[in-house]
């Protein structure tokens, strides 16, 4: 007991609690118990990407004058003009458009990162792809309000899951095929991809200037830049960098709030 081992201590706390440990525990290191800990908490976490200001105007207390609305209404009025009335413009909330590379190479993240994706999508305005070999849009499929039915039909729907990777391909076929329909209204890209490319990294690079010139804002998360000593040397990581507006970790919980935090915190005007 105590008294006979003066010597002996309670053990102390290391100050963080266990939600906190796990924020900061890799997702590759994670038991299934701790990853089904993560689900909860991202499908828990307030998802909110920033508005923005459209051309539209809505009726409003402050703002500017509206004088077609304020003449009519004193023309109504006998020509006395008692009311003036404002507008500002409308604001929306910016779209999101996501890129997940599910090659081999990231076969360790892919369940988590689609989780990620499965919870924006319940809050946000979310266009998703999937890549390894070829480009999959699995939009519909992460729209069905039970994660294991999206995630099974995700599984079921994308044929080549931890495939090869061919970034640029991808890309490609992105720009060709979806860009248009999905761009628009000042979207928010972001990249989920390790950089490991099979593909020719010149057009990797014309596919990033092309996606840079539509996009509000280009986000490449990498979860290897979470690991110590990582540097972005690989031919496709070094041929994407240059048109990136930021390049962000996703290997953690903590590393995804950042994402959030970025997200809620966009500037209404682009950046280049």
């Amino acid at each position: 007991n105590r008294e006979q081992n003066p010597t002996e201590f309670p053990a102390r706390s290391s100050g963080y609690s266990a939600e906190e440990l796990l924020r900061h525990k890799d997702f590759e290191e994670m038991t299934w118990a701790e990853t089904e800990q993560v689900r909860r908490l991202l499908e828990q976490a307030p998802w909110r990407v920033a508005e923005r200001r459209t051309r539209r105007l809505r009726a409003s207390r402050s703002g500017r004058i509206d004088l077609r609305r304020s003449a009519r209404h004193a023309i109504r009025s006998s020509g006395e003009l008692m009311t003036l009335f404002r507008r500002k413009p409308r604001v929306r909330r910016r779209p999101l458009v996501l890129i997940c590379d599910v090659s081999g190479s990231m076969e360790r993240y892919s369940r988590l990162l689609m989780i990620f994706a499965h919870a924006i999508a319940r809050r946000e305005d979310l266009e998703a792809f999937v890549f390894s070999t070829r480009l999959t849009r699995i939009t519909r499929l992460l729209r069905q309000r039970d994660l294991d039915r999206a995630l099974d039909s995700v599984s079921k729907g994308v044929r080549d899951f931890s495939g090869g990777t061919r970034i640029g391909d991808a890309l490609a076929d992105f720009n060709r095929h979806w860009a248009r329909r999905v761009l628009g209204h000042g979207a928010v890209v972001i990249i989920i991809s390790d950089g490991w490319d099979r593909g020719d990294p010149a057009q990797l690079s014309a596919e990033l200037v092309h996606l840079r010139r539509s996009a509000h804002r280009l986000i490449w998360l990498n979860p290897l830049l979470g690991s110590e000593g990582y540097e972005p040397l690989t031919r496709g990581m070094a041929a994407a960098l240059p048109y990136c507006d930021d390049f962000l970790a996703a290997h953690n919980l903590e590393a995804l709030d950042d994402l959030g935090k970025l997200l809620a915190g966009l500037d209404s005007r682009k950046l280049r």
